[in-house]
């Protein structure tokens, strides 16, 4: 098993663990549709597509 020739800082073990305590995505309800979508995405509604409450474009298909 390998072990370090020099010991890591605090700071550069800390820098790693940043990043397993992230904040979770914020979701909203869209007030014209009632769809659970996330903040300041458009979102695909019976096949149109919304974007703050607005229809932006009426028979949207998703590209793949």
């Amino acid at each position: 098993m390998a072990h370090p020739k020099r010991r890591h800082s605090t700071t550069r073990r800390d820098k790693r663990r940043s990043h397993d305590f992230g904040t979770p995505k914020t979701i909203t309800v869209d007030p014209t549709t009632g769809e659970i979508h996330l903040r300041h995405r458009a979102h695909v509604f019976e096949g149109n597509l919304y974007y703050k409450g607005k229809m932006v474009v009426e028979g949207y298909a998703a590209q793949a």
